[in-house]
Formats: structure tokens, C-alpha cells, sequence
């Protein structure tokens, strides 16, 4: 992959990475056809944006850009909206602060709130009046609170992309089943004689007092997992290191017999789903899963390190709750109508505290233990599993803010519901998305309008199996596809030291740029993708086990990797075709080990471990705000097809090698041939590209030099009339076309007069490149659409895109290309 920097200057990518319909995908959808005189009326108005957006006349956002456009004259164009550009982004980056993220983080993160509670509820509400604030949009009477299928909901999303001229923002409620935990129905114990119990498990966190909010909301959420099944178990234990797919046929292999056993797996490797799923199949009837000290790396308190709060290490008492649903299977509600709902297993998370006791009771001891020899424990295990499942309202919080193309969309989104308090999982991402609405705010109340329309999303219930997101996403599928050019998405923004950043291919060299134009959070000789070889701040020994998984992991470093599951993105990039991305710092071997999804994952921690000074925070928001204002605001989309038609190859080459038997593969050579074609068109495309854009600047300087302002009056009125622009495009576009509109006539102001002769004329030449480049986007946006099948792949029809998709047994991005082939 060609990872350097872009030779040229500015805000627009190279022309180098239009692709036209590639032969044999699936074709986007269109727009029924149009009487000839109103697409041109719309090319039109398309073209009068894109010339008053490339000139910045209607835009004063900052002190000194009115000047900068008075001195314009006799400069090219393109440095002038450089110019412009380079303010709004400069504007942008020096309003996220650590002040603010840390007073937000504050606001956040200090109080539960498990997705259908109250607390939640409440947060959806707050950042509804973040929004309204933020974007200038007046509180009405009645709260914007609407249930999904309602007419007030369904307008609410449709309108943004037709009628919407000011941002608007509303809370939209759907309605899943999912299920708590009832703490004193939980159970772990030890069986003796007459299987009468002789240990149990205390199933609680300690909540030491030393961490003031761990402590106030130790039983607020109790430990279990989201879609467990509800019930009680009895068997021996057996040991199953990860729980992953090879792991359980280890065993099966060595003879261990798994029916009717409960399964003890720590966590890490493949999503805790998948362990439960591979022991249902082959007859356990429970599952108990842990963390381990040995995946926390060098920071254990074998090192010497103490435990959390009295050190970096992990408080042995912690507990990682989190969905077991069957994620590689379908994501969102499982019990949606039209997809089965399948049976979950007993399941039960524990702490190390616990785990460690079992080792030492039944398997031999921790060394012995954690082997993967199968050994089976002498005495039963009993297990209960308390939950209550019904149907609970979550809340996805939304802000529209309308461009000058409408119906051109920018999603952007963080998930907002935490197991427990979720300082890092999602309050850091929440505070770094908290962060961009304030300098996109800024920007908008300076008088900064974007191109295209943007959206964001505080999305509900993701800790359940992505629900809010994915029932919003099939709620409004065509509309989505239809209008959605790129989803920008942040989960966990901080829980470590190493940067990371994972995307669709099409996204890598903008993500690139991007990381490399947002300084270091912490070293001013460094930019944000050089965070991508950080490490944590403490030494020591680490397992040799969990040392080779991260070497392999690192290896190929820095890199963007291709998107599996486990977080929003899914629904878009996997079911409908969305170019999609995610970012955040995580965790290294020489870090503080995070405690996912437990008390400790707490604001103290964040402040004292994960991110002293709320540095990183700040960073995330600022990549993350610019990756959205060029998205949003570039001419040409900035979606590299190329390099993503390159890398297919080496998604074969992937395939391939995980095949632990060559020969029962398809033949390969009509697919390598397949991708051989689409690169050969995307190299002609991106001569094409860069010929649209030539000819964009061209008609740019032609059309400079017109005059006529009583038919620009005539043509402002006549769009505004026949389209239903608003008064503030129509203001925008009088400041915009004053310049270039004296060809027309001003006394036969008509479509045939626009283009008469025969076409000839700057401001034909102009309308005709403009549709160019209208065109050219929509070939880019439709690109990623081209990978869906509407079959979707074998036994999970969920998941539908045929480049990438979550491993069926991990959970990680696979290919999915000769799956489906």
C-alpha cells in the first residue's frame, strides 16, 4: 500500500481515484428519470453551489477571510479556496481543549448508564441540549422525542436530505428485547458430597473506596451478559484457553468429550460470543469466562506492580460484563421480526479472584491449569443465571445540519450506553465526539455552512450487539444508501497508549493525511499517526503466549486495516455498503491493563492512567473533526477506489494463506482476473478524474469574468421557486454568481438560453463540469455498494458485503470474498 503523502497541496485528494460501475457488481440505485428540463435545472443549481463553495464569497467564518477574497482577484482559484479551506480547519482544530473534554468526561462519566435506564435516558436528553446549543437550534415546547415509525421520526431523517434549511436535532426510540441481571439470583459454586455446595462465588466487584464512583456504584449494574440465556447448569469443569474455534478442537482432537460440561475461558482473542457459541455446539451446557492477568502484559502484580487503585495493576476483584450474542451471525436486535431469534447459553462472567480459586480447586493449580491439556475437574460446578429479558426503550440522540447538497450525507457516530460507568468504553469516545460538536458548532455559528448535509449519532444500546445503530440503519436502509457517502465512527477513544486506526480501504490515504496534519498529543515534534509505535510506560516480563498474539497483531504496522465487527459501523459498511471508519488509542503490554466493561473502567482511571491531561482525547476529536470537514466539504469525495481495487488482491492472498489445505479452495483465477479488470478501470477512471477536475478549474476562470446581476436575480428566483432552496442559499448564491452570469440574455432567461449555440458559453462550460464532478461522486459514493450481495454471505445472510466481514469464528475482519464465490 502506497502510504505516502499526497504531493499535492490543499484540501482536495489527487484526481487520481474515480472508478466507473465495475462490470458484474451490484449497481447502486437511481433516481427515476427526470424531465429533461428539471435535471437541468438541478445541474444548475448544483453548479451555482459548487462555484459559490470553490470561491468562499457567502462564507466569512473567521476575522480575515473577507479579506483574503477581497485581494482574490488575479489569483488561481484553487488558491483561494485553499486559503479558505486551510481557515476552516485551522478554526476548527483550536476549539477542542482538554479543559472542555475533561469536564465532559466528568459530566459522563461518573454514573452508570447501562443502555434502557434511566440514567440513559437522561444522557440522550443531554446531549439533545448539547446539540441544540451547539448548532443554534431553539428548544421547542414539546421535546423532539419521537417514537421509530412515528411520522415525527420518520421526518425527522428523510427531511434532512429535501427540506431541512437550519440543523435540527431529535431523539428517536426504539424498542428491543434485552435483559438485565438480578444480582441475587447469580450463582458460581463448588459441589461436594451429595452436591451439596462447599465454595461460591461472591460474583461482586470490590469497589474499593480509594475510587470514589467505583465504590458509590459497585451493585448498580450486576455482573452478567447481555442476551445470556437464563437458567441453571450442573457439570465438570473443563479448561479452554480463549474459546476460540482451534482452541475447541483441540480438545475434541485429544478425546475430551465437551458434553454436558461447563467451560472455563478467559476473555481475549475472539468476541466472548463466539466462546459461548463454540461450546453450545459441542454439547457444554455452561460457560464461565475471565480475565486474565497473564493478557495484561508487563503490568501484573507478579512484576511487582500493585493493584488498581493503589497501582497500574489489574484489581484482581474486576469483572468484564458484555453481549454474548452471536455477533458474526447478525448484529442488532435478535428477536427483530423476520430473522429467528436463536437460543443463547448460560454464561456467566467472573473475576480473576474467582477463576483463580477454581484453577487451584480443580484443575491442578494456576500453572497447571491454564494448560490446554484437557483435564477435567473432579467435583460438579453449579451455575445460575438470573436475567430478566423484556422489551426496553433506547434512545438514538441525532442533529442534522443541512449543506449546500443536500442529499450528498456525512454520518458521524459514537455509541453512548456503558455497562457500567465507561470512562473509557464509550465515554472517551462520547468526549472526543462531545469535542467535535463544539468546533463544528463554532464553526457554524461563524457562518460556516457545509457542502454536503451532515449527521451525528449518539447511538443507544451498542453494548447489547450494536442495536441502536444497526435498528436506526435498517429502519432508514435506503435512504442510507441512497444519500450516505462515508460513516466516521469512535468507540473507545482512549484506553492506552497506541494509536490505531482501522477503515474501509477507500478511506486509508485520507485517514493518513489527516492523522499526519493533527499534532501529537503529547511530543510537538510528532503528528498523530506517528502514535501509531506508542507504548505504555512500565517494563517487565510478559507471557509468551499473549507476547506472540501482539507481535502478529503489530507486525505490520503502522497500517488501516480492514473493519470486522464490534462496534456501529457494522450495520453501515456490512449490510448496506457504507465506506466506513474507526479510531482510538488502545492498549499495549506496558500499559495499565484496561478493566473492560467493569466498575474500573472509571473517570479516576482515565485521568490517573489512561490519558493524564486529556491529551489524547483532544487529538481524537480533532482527526476525527478533520476526516468530517473533508468528507464534507471537498469538491471531489476524497474515497480513493484504487487503492482499495489494489488491495482486493491481497485480501486473496489472506484467504489463501488461513486455508490450513489449499485444495479446498474454488479456483481462484476468474477472481484474481475479476480484480485485474476493476484496477484497469480504475486507472482509466482516475484519468478521468482528473480531467473532470481540470476542466472544473478551467470553466472556473471563464465564468470569473461575467457580469449581468439582474438575470442572476431572475435565476436565484426562478431556483429558488422550482427547487425550493431556502433564503439562506439564495442569499449565498447572490454573493456567489454576481460575477459570471453575463452570458445569458437578460431578457430570455430559459434552460435553452443558458446553453445556447450549441452549448458554447462560460457558464454551459461551467454547468457541465460541475455535472461532472456530481457525477463523478456518485460513482465514488456507489463504489462501496458495488461489494453487497443481496443474498449476503452463507449461513449469516445478514451480512452482506463480499470484500470484508467479521470472521465466522473470531469475530475479526476476515475476507469474506471466496466465502461467497
Amino acid at each position: 500500500m502506497n502510504t505516502e503523502k499526497s504531493e499535492k497541496a490543499g484540501f482536495c485528494l489527487p484526481s487520481n481515484e474515480l472508478l466507473p460501475h465495475p462490470p458484474g457488481l451490484v449497481q447502486a440505485s437511481r433516481h427515476p428519470r427526470w424531465p429533461v428540463f428539471r435535471k437541468f435545472l438541478v445541474s444548475a443549481s448544483f453548479a451555482l453551489i459548487f462555484f459559490l463553495l470553490y470561491k468562499a464569497h457567502s462564507i466569512f467564518c473567521f476575522v480575515g477571510l473577507k479579506k483574503d477574497n477581497q485581494s482574490y482577484h488575479g489569483k488561481k482559484y484553487s488558491e483561494s479556496y485553499d486559503s479558505y479551506v486551510k481557515r476552516i480547519e485551522e478554526g476548527y482544530l483550536a476549539v477542542p481543549s482538554a479543559e472542555s473534554a475533561l469536564a465532559a468526561s466528568r459530566d459522563y462519566a461518573t454514573h452508570p448508564h447501562l443502555a434502557g435506564a434511566v440514567e440513559d435516558f437522561q444522557d440522550a436528553k443531554d446531549i439533545l441540549a448539547l446539540f441544540q446549543s451547539e448548532f443554534g437550534i431553539p428548544t421547542p415546547a414539546t421535546e423532539p422525542i419521537y417514537p421509530a415509525g412515528s411520522p415525527e421520526s420518520r421526518e425527522a431523517t428523510l427531511s434532512t436530505t429535501s427540506k431541512l434549511s437550519k440543523p435540527a436535532a431529535w431523539v428517536d426510540i426504539y424498542y428491543p428485547v434485552m435483559n438485565t441481571g438480578n444480582a441475587d439470583g447469580m450463582v458460581v459454586e463448588l459441589l461436594g458430597e451429595s452436591d451439596q455446595p462447599i465454595w461460591k462465588a461472591d460474583l461482586l466487584e470490590d469497589g474499593d473506596p480509594r475510587d470514589e464512583t467505583a465504590a458509590k456504584y459497585k451493585h448498580s449494574v450486576p455482573p452478567f451478559h447481555g442476551f445470556s440465556a437464563a437458567g441453571e447448569a450442573i457439570g465438570q469443569l473443563v479448561y479452554a484457553n480463549y474459546g476460540t474455534h482451534d482452541d475447541y478442537e483441540k480438545l475434541v482432537g485429544a478425546g475430551v468429550d465437551l458434553t454436558g460440561k461447563i467451560i472455563l475461558a478467559r476473555y481475549g482473542a475472539n468476541f466472548r460470543g463466539l466462546k459461548v457459541q463454540g461450546a453450545a455446539e459441542r454439547g457444554a451446557v455452561g460457560v464461565l469466562i475471565y480475565s486474565d492477568p497473564r493478557d495484561d502484559g508487563s503490568v501484573t502484580v507478579e512484576n511487582g506492580y500493585e493493584p488498581y487503585p493503589a497501582g497500574p495493576a489489574r484489581n484482581p476483584t474486576s469483572i468484564q460484563r458484555g453481549s454474548v450474542m452471536y455477533l458474526s451471525i447478525y448484529a442488532g436486535d435478535p428477536t427483530t421480526p423476520g430473522y429467528p431469534a436463536y437460543e443463547m447459553q448460560l454464561v456467566l462472567p467472573l473475576s480473576w479472584a474467582n477463576a483463580k480459586l477454581l484453577f487451584e480447586e480443580e484443575l491442578g493449580g494456576v500453572l497447571e491449569g491454564t494448560k490446554l491439556n484437557g483435564r477435567v475437574g473432579s467435583k460438579k460446578v453449579r451455575m445460575v443465571n438470573d436475567v430478566d429479558a423484556k422489551v426496553t426503550p433506547i434512545w438514538n440522540t441525532m442533529v442534522a445540519i443541512p449543506g449546500h447538497i443536500k442529499d450528498e450525507v456525512v454520518l458521524l457516530g459514537c455509541h453512548r450506553d456503558a455497562w457500567v460507568m465507561g470512562a473509557a468504553d464509550p465515554t472517551s469516545g462520547t468526549v472526543s465526539l462531545h469535542e467535535v460538536v463544539r468546533g463544528l458548532g463554532a464553526l457554524y455559528k461563524r457562518g460556516w455552512k457545509p457542502l454536503r448535509t451532515i449527521v451525528i449519532a449518539s447511538w443507544d444500546a451498542e453494548e447489547y450487539g450494536l442495536i441502536g445503530s444497526t435498528e436506526w440503519g435498517e429502519d432508514f436502509a435506503d435512504w442510507i444508501q441512497q444519500h450516505v457517502v462515508s460513516y466516521v465512527n469512535v468507540d473507545v477513544s482512549v484506553s492506552g497508549s497506541h494509536w490505531g486506526t482501522s477503515a474501509s480501504p477507500s478511506l486509508a490515504h485520507l485517514i493518513q493525511r489527516s492523522a499526519q496534519d493533527v499534532p501529537h498529543p503529547t511530543d510537538a515534534t510528532k503528528t498523530l499517526w506517528d502514535a501509531h509505535f506508542d507504548v505504555g510506560p512500565y517494563e517487565g516480563p510478559i507471557d509468551a503466549e499473549f507476547s506472540r498474539m501482539w507481535d502478529k497483531k503489530i507486525s505490520n504496522e503502522p497500517r488501516i486495516g480492514p473493519l470486522g465487527s464490534g462496534s456501529d459501523y457494522t450495520v453501515f459498511l456490512q449490510r448496506l455498503g457504507v465506506a466506513s471508519s474507526d479510531q482510538g488509542f488502545g492498549n499495549t503490554p506496558t500499559d495499565a491493563p484496561y478493566h473492560y466493561h467493569s466498575i474500573y473502567d472509571s473517570q479516576m482511571w482515565q485521568e490517573v492512567y489512561a490519558d493524564p491531561g486529556f491529551h489524547k482525547h483532544v487529538a481524537v476529536a480533532q482527526n476525527l473533526g478533520l476526516l468530517t470537514l473533508r468528507l464534507t466539504d471537498s469538491i471531489i469525495l476524497p474515497l480513493n477506489t484504487t487503492q482499495y481495487a489494489l488491495e482486493l488482491d491481497s485480501y486473496v492472498d489472506t484467504v489463501i494463506k488461513s486455508t490450513y489445505r489449499e485444495e479446498i479452495l474454488p479456483d481462484l483465477f476468474p477472481l484474481r482476473r475479476a480484480i485485474a479488470k476493476l484496477q484497469d478501470a480504475s486507472f482509466k477512471l482516475d484519468e478521468e478524474k482528473a480531467a473532470a477536475e481540470k476542466a472544473f478549474h478551467k470553466a472556473l476562470k471563464k465564468v470569473g469574468r461575467a457580469r449581468g446581476p439582474r438575470v442572476v436575480r431572475r435565476i436565484i428566483q426562478w431556483i429558488k421557486k422550482r427547487l425550493g432552496i431556502g433564503a439562506q442559499e439564495v442569499q449565498d448564491l447572490r454573493f456567489g454568481v454576481l460575477k459570471w452570469m453575463s452570458s445569458v440574455g437578460e431578457s430570455r432567461f430559459s434552460e435553452t438560453d443558458i446553453c445556447k449555440s450549441h452549448g458554447k458559453g462560460p457558464l454551459c462550460d461551467f454547468i457541465r463540469a460541475a455535472k461532472r464532478v456530481r457525477a463523478a461522486n456518485q460513482k465514488l459514493t456507489a463504489f462501496e455498494r458495488g461489494f453487497l450481495s443481496e443474498d449476503g454471505i452463507k449461513d449469516r445472510e445478514w451480512y452482506r458485503h463480499l470484500g470484508v466481514a467479521p470472521g465466522k469464528h473470531l469475530g475479526k475482519p476476515l475476507c469474506s470474498t471466496v466465502h461467497s464465490s
